[in-house]
């Protein structure tokens, strides 16, 4: 089994592999320029969007600004909105349905890090010849018609 097959499966994985630090980067770096765009700017915004968030549909309006780890991981139905400071760390997939209003400061999380210090603390990974942590996460699915206005 793949890290990015422990990751969706909920498996301890190591977040440090199988180019898991540039898909995060890559998709850091759109953030930042959907960031810059001007409101006024629709196209250019959705130009970013597609690249970004591949698996949103019709509608979509993120407020800005935004910040996802993967961005890729992420499905957004149908005249779904998100308000200022929208924070996704998608390391399993996160799912969100049609027409769904997502407040202000919110911030959906997948990844869950270790209870145990022993397990959660930075180490040495032979493999890698890096220094890694472990975690494993989980999906969230916001169903049709929701308004989210805390974290998850």
């Amino acid at each position: 089994m793949t890290e990015k097959e422990k990751m969706f499966a909920g498996k301890i994985y190591n977040p440090f592999c199988e180019n898991m630090p540039e898909e995060r980067r890559k998709a850091h770096e759109l953030c930042q320029k959907y960031n810059s765009i001007p409101e006024t700017d629709a196209k250019s915004r959705e130009s970013i969007l597609k690249e970004l968030m591949p698996n949103h549909k019709e509608g979509v309006y993120l407020q800005g600004p935004i910040q996802f780890d993967f961005g890729t991981h992420i499905t957004m139905g149908r005249n779904s909105y998100a308000n200022f400071n929208f924070c996704v760390l998608d390391e399993n997939k996160v799912t969100i349905g049609d027409n769904v209003f997502i407040g202000p400061n919110c911030s959906l999380l997948t990844p869950i890090h270790p209870l145990c210090y022993e397990d959660r603390n930075i180490f040495h990974c032979e493999k890698t010849n890096a220094n890694i942590n472990i975690e494993y996460s989980a999906p969230i699915v916001i169903e049709d018609n929701c308004w989210s206005f805390f974290d998850i």
